[in-house]
C-alpha cells in the first residue's frame, strides 16, 4: 500500500469497524502507517465516561509551527439498508463505500497521503501532528479534550489545527468552517396537584404552566444573526405530560428543547434568561440545561487563506467561510490554536451507502499537501 495514495489507507480504516466506543484496531492501523512515516506515535487512553477510548497522538519534528490535523476513527452504526457492505471499504463506480468514508476516515486518509508526498521533497520547516481520537460520534467526553488535556501537561503546542470534518454540502471546494454555534439542551419539569378533571378547582394543573414558559421562549426570535453567524435558533424536541387517563389532571409535565446560538450568547446568559422565564411561571418548576459546547469563531486570516488559496488552485472554488451546522471537536481545539475545520463532501454521511468521490480524495489530499507548503515554508 503505498501511503501516497489515499485511497488504500482510507479502505484499511474502513474495514475496522470502529463504532463508537470500538476501536477495532483502527487506530493501530493509522499509526503504523505514520510510524512508516517517521512519527512518533502516543496512545493515549481515558475511561472517565465509561467503557475505555483509545485516542493517538502523533508528531513528526521538534521545532514550531506545529500544524496538526484532527479527526476521529469512530464511526456511528451502519444501520440497515445498505446495498454494500458497510465495512468493506468496496470502489464502485469511482466511489469508495462504507461506514467513515466521509465522516471522517477517509479525510484522515487524505492528509496522510499529503503528508507522505510532502516528504519526498524533503522534511518542512516545523512540525506535522495528527490528533485522532476515538470518541466524537459518542460522548466526547474520553476524546479529543483528553488528549488536549495530555499535550498540556506535556507542554505540547499546536500553533494552528485543520480538522478533517466533511464540510463541503455539494462539492468540494465548497465550504470550510471556521467556526460552529454553541449548543444548549435544556428539560422543564412543571409541577402541580393531581386531581379529577370535572373538578379541576380541587387540582393545580401543570400543563397551561408549562405552556405559558414555553410561548415566553418561543415568540420572539433570539437575535437576527451577526456578520459571521446565523440567527440562533429553538427548537422544542419534545413535550410529555404520560397521562393515559381522560378524566384526570395530570401532577405533572415535561418539555425539552435544544438552542443552537451564535457569539451573541454564551451557555451562561441563556440559562439564566431559561430561569427567569420559569421563575415568572410560579409554581414548582425544575430546569435542567447541558451545554455542549459554545459558539467560537476563528475570524479570516493566515490558516482559512491558506486552505481557501489551495482548494481554489486544485477546484477552481473558494470555500464560503461558514459556521453552519452542529458541532465538532474544534469546540475544544479552539482554546488551544486557531482552527479551520475543510474535509471531503458530507451528503452521505451518516446515511445508508455513505460513500466519497476517489477524484475528491485524490483532490482533497493534494489541496492538503499545497495547504502544508504554506504553513510549514521550507528552510
Amino acid at each position: 500500500m503505498s501511503l501516497s495514495d489515499p485511497v488504500g489507507l482510507a479502505q484499511a480504516l474502513i474495514r475496522r469497524p470502529s463504532v463508537t466506543p470500538e476501536d477495532a484496531g483502527a487506530l493501530d492501523v493509522l499509526a503504523g502507517a505514520l510510524e512508516e512515516l517517521g512519527f512518533t506515535c502516543h496512545h493515549i487512553r481515558s475511561n472517565t465516561g465509561g467503557p475505555e477510548i483509545r485516542n493517538l497522538y502523533a508528531r513528526l519534528g521538534t521545532e514550531a509551527p506545529n500544524v496538526c490535523f484532527a479527526g476521529h476513527t469512530d464511526v456511528v452504526p451502519p444501520g440497515k439498508g445498505w446495498t454494500v457492505e458497510p465495512f468493506e471499504g468496496g470502489i464502485d463506480q469511482g466511489r469508495l463505500f462504507g461506514r467513515g468514508a466521509a465522516d471522517m476516515k477517509g479525510a484522515i486518509a487524505c492528509f496522510v497521503a499529503a503528508v507522505a508526498r510532502l516528504l519526498k521533497d524533503g522534511a518542512p520547516k516545523g512540525s506535522l501532528s495528527l490528533l485522532i481520537t476515538g470518541d466524537e460520534e459518542g460522548p466526547a467526553v474520553d476524546g479529543t479534550v483528553k488528549v488536549l488535556d495530555w499535550l498540556a501537561a506535556k507542554g505540547e503546542r499546536i500553533d494552528c489545527c485543520i480538522v478533517g470534518e466533511p464540510t463541503n454540502p455539494r462539492r468540494l471546494g465548497d465550504m470550510m468552517k471556521i467556526g460552529r454555534r454553541g449548543s444548549l439542551n435544556c428539560r422543564l419539569a412543571v409541577f402541580g396537584t393531581q386531581g379529577h378533571s370535572a373538578y379541576p378547582h380541587l387540582a393545580d394543573n401543570p400543563i397551561p404552566r408549562l405552556l405559558d414558559i414555553l410561548r415566553h421562549l418561543t415568540e420572539k426570535p433570539l437575535d437576527e444573526g451577526t456578520p459571521h453567524f446565523q440567527a440562533s435558533t429553538l427548537a422544542l424536541t419534545t413535550v410529555d405530560v404520560g397521562n393515559p387517563a381522560t378524566n384526570v389532571i395530570p401532577a405533572e409535565a415535561r418539555a425539552g428543547f435544544n438552542i443552537r446560538f451564535n457569539d451573541l450568547h454564551s451557555g451562561a446568559s441563556l440559562e439564566r434568561w431559561i430561569r427567569d422565564v420559569a421563575a415568572q411561571a410560579g409554581g414548582a418548576v425544575e430546569v435542567t440545561v447541558e451545554v455542549s459546547g459554545e459558539s467560537f469563531l476563528t475570524p479570516p486570516g493566515p490558516l482559512s487563506e491558506a486552505i481557501a488559496q489551495a482548494a481554489f488552485e486544485v477546484t477552481g472554488l473558494r470555500p464560503e467561510p461558514s459556521t453552519s451546522g452542529g458541532t465538532s471537536d474544534a469546540r475544544f481545539i479552539k482554546n488551544h490554536c486557531p482552527v479551520v475545520e475543510f474535509g471531503l463532501v458530507g451528503q452521505t454521511m451518516h446515511k445508508t451507502d455513505e460513500h466519497v468521490a476517489v477524484a475528491d480524495m485524490e483532490a482533497l489530499a493534494e489541496i492538503y499537501r499545497r495547504v502544508l507548503l504554506r504553513l510549514t515554508a521550507r528552510p
